[in-house]
């Protein structure tokens, strides 16, 4: 049998910023984003959603098969479920088995951290708004400390009791924290979107000038964390321009009214990572990382688990 990793087993492999390392290192190698194999999105009846994420690089191959099921919470189970399955690319012999809500729990907090080391200010501690109480916004408070030091966190969530359960986390990681409201953000520095929201979480106007945004809860069309307000201010960064063109509701929303145009974009992950710094808008702009979750990166962190179970390198560029 190949090995099993559960849910505990699989987020104690890595921490978040080696699996930023990871990103960064097949980025650096040549891996292509832009040609990377788009997800497959299956509905589910009764609401969910089951998503397919294949990707190989180089010496590895793997597939990513998760479900969404929003009515999970209220039933006390978890909102993301699945598997990843991390195969030996010439011979397609599975390699290992990780659990997919673990993965996908690190790899987006770890893209994140990875956009933040090239946009977040550097050099003074930093104060962040922090919209989510789930796992997602756990993770991201552990990656963006691993990155950035932070002055304080404001939490803002629907569930008060979850949201005082992460100041207290915040707190016991030595960071100062309180629970507050959507406007807060015109006191950040750094502002967090970690939800599955559907609709803006605050009013982008309120953002001052260089404060840097992301946002990761959505990959939907139709669904956003930020505003027009903000979108069409700020210097706009994302994984692939080719998936926040699909996926990006973020983006594609604004679009839709004519807010922007889809050249609003202004780099990538990749660009960020290479130096390759582009115009980033007005002087004083926001900036905003957009992210969807791409294949490549849940490969990425799979196989830099693997390899810390022990075995080898991923290099090349992404191909179906």
């Amino acid at each position: 049998m190949i090995p099993q990793y559960g849910a505990e087993e699989t987020a104690a492999l890595l921490t978040p910023a080696a699996a930023a390392d990871a990103l960064a290192g097949v980025l650096r190698a040549g891996l292509d984003p832009e040609s990377c194999p788009q997800r497959s999105a299956l509905p589910v009846p009764g609401g969910g959603e089951l998503l397919l994420m294949p990707a190989a690089a180089g010496a590895y191959a793997g597939v990513k098969i998760a479900g969404v099921a929003p009515g999970n919470p209220a039933l006390g189970l978890p909102r993301i479920t699945g598997s990843y399955l991390l195969m030996d690319g010439p011979t397609l012999r599975p390699l290992a088995l990780f659990d997919g809500a673990a993965l996908t729990a690190l790899r987006t907090p770890a893209v994140s951290a990875l956009a933040l080391r090239h946009l977040a200010p550097a050099g003074r501690a930093l104060r962040m708004v922090l919209f989510g109480s789930g796992p997602q916004a756990y993770g991201h408070l552990e990656a963006v400390l691993g990155v950035r030091e932070l002055s304080g966190v404001v939490v803002v969530g629907r569930n008060p009791v979850s949201a005082r359960k992460l100041t207290a986390h915040a707190r016991a990681l030595g960071v100062p924290a309180r629970t507050g409201v959507p406007a807060d953000v015109a006191e950040a520095d750094l502002v967090l979107c970690c939800t599955t929201a559907r609709e803006p979480l605050f009013d982008g106007r309120l953002v001052a000038p260089a404060v840097t945004v992301v946002a990761v809860g959505s990959h939907e069309p139709e669904a956003r964390e930020t505003d027009t307000a903000l979108v069409r201010r700020a210097a706009v960064y994302v994984e692939s321009r080719a998936a926040a063109l699909r996926e990006a509701g973020d983006l594609l929303v604004p679009e839709a009214e004519g807010a922007i145009g889809p050249g609003h974009i202004n780099g990538t992950l990749a660009d960020l990572v290479a130096g390759r710094m582009p115009a980033a808008g007005a002087p004083g702009s926001p900036q905003l990382f957009k992210s969807v979750g791409m294949a490549w990166e849940d490969l990425a962190v799979a196989v830099a688990m693997y390899r810390a179970a022990g075995g080898a390198t991923a290099r090349g560029s992404c191909a179906t």
